[in-house]
């Protein structure tokens, strides 16, 4: 089949290399440098297994900058970025929108996959809108990192639609992963756009919970190990994403939540409002437990929210940054994805140890073998010291 990937950040990456395995896939993005790193075989996200795989496999992939003629297409897939907009407390859509249009003009029938997130009822809305093309929302579950690994290890694949195009889209899918006996569901499209944004929202609030622990663990001056490991050996609760942090970040949980919370208008709700007052709140309280420690300059060692990810947007990190700064605090930053000499104001170091000599205290949110040799120096609640 012959495919076309809308939009090439790390979910329309990993949709483009896994598709052109078996399929014809054409990528379009404005961005000129990231269709150049297509075409030269380089990821242009931070993901191992992407990497790898556009280095090593034989992909039928290329990227173009000029929107490319809808004629032989049969599916063209929009994984653009819908940032949310705190000015309207909503999900900007406008570049799914732009792409529709952009679609509409060619006057072709197309089947149009969205796997950027919307708001709940955004596709059924905008299929009105739009009555001549076939959209289908197939939300992702990817993580930042490892978005390849997870489209070839998919735990489930969920599509918005019950047509023969969602489930042809669906055995393409399926087709492209290393797992085969992976549960595929078909249904409704604003369940579908639910379902992701409920699966983020408990993933924020399963951190926000062991962060909770973890404060009241540095509080009573217990340890939070102990604690953790104790509850987690409950098979309901679980070993896993249970690592304390300076609270979610990234791309997705924070503007996912937040939208979440606008979608639950006069709808009675307790828990989703307080996800995102304990992960300011977490930021809050940290903020205070490193100003205590009366350092003349903190140093920020990396602002992307985890190893492995090239993305510094809403990351933990800036929120504490920002709250040492208000007490007075001299705030130097490590951050290699940074290419200007400051970042609000602070310093930017290239050279990590220069950094380490001119910090009173290093914090970071996920500690590193890099800072083995200034440990008396780190603050960190990476206690298990996984991502």
């Amino acid at each position: 089949m012959k495919l076309l990937v809308l939009g090439l950040g790390y979910v329309g990456t990993a949709n483009a290399i896994l598709l052109s395995q078996h399929n014809d896939v054409i990528c379009f993005d404005i961005d000129n440098n990231r269709v150049d790193q297509i075409n030269n075989r380089k990821s242009p996200i931070e993901d191992k297994e992407g990497s790898r795989y556009l280095a090593e496999k034989k992909l039928n992939l290329r990227a173009v900058s000029d929107f490319p003629n809808l004629k032989d297409f049969d599916f063209i897939i929009i994984a653009t970025p819908t940032n949310y907009s705190p000015e309207t407390n909503f999900f900007d859509t406008s570049s799914i929108e732009s792409c529709l249009e952009e679609i509409e003009k060619q006057k072709y029938k197309s089947t149009v996959i969205i796997r950027s997130t919307t708001p709940v009822g955004f596709t059924k809305s905008i299929q009105k809108k739009y009555p001549n093309q076939e959209i289908i929302f197939v939300p992702e579950f990817l993580r930042e990192g490892r978005a390849l690994h997870d489209s070839l290890h998919p735990s489930r694949i969920v599509l918005g639609s019950s047509s023969d195009k969602a489930k042809s889209f669906a055995k393409l899918l399926l087709q492209g992963a290393v797992d085969e006996n992976v549960e595929i569901l078909h249904i409704n499209s604003t369940e579908a756009e639910a379902s992701k944004l409920f699966a983020n929202a408990f993933l924020a609030l399963r951190v926000t919970f062991f962060n909770e622990l973890d404060t009241f663990a540095l509080s009573k001056n217990l340890n939070t190990e102990e604690i953790i490991n104790a509850v987690s050996l409950d098979p309901r609760i679980g070993d896993y994403y249970n690592n304390p942090s300076f609270g979610y970040g990234g791309y997705c949980l924070p503007k996912d939540t937040k939208q979440l919370l606008k979608n639950f208008e006069q709808v009675p709700q307790k828990i989703m409002e307080a996800i995102i007052d304990s992960n300011t709140m977490r930021k809050d309280f940290l903020g205070s437990e490193i100003v205590k420690k009366n350092p003349k300059t903190v140093g920020v060692y990396r602002l992307a929210m985890k190893e492995g990810s090239d993305n510094i947007r809403e990351s933990s990190m800036q929120g504490i940054m920002k709250r040492i700064k208000a007490k007075g605090i001299n705030v130097i930053v490590y951050e290699p994805l940074i290419s200007e000499k400051t970042f609000f104001s602070s310093k930017v170091y290239t050279d990590l140890n220069e950094f380490k000599k001119d910090s009173d205290l290093i914090i970071c949110n996920r500690n590193h073998e890099d800072l083995k040799d200034v440990e008396n120096k780190v603050f960190t609640r990476d206690i298990f010291r996984q991502n």
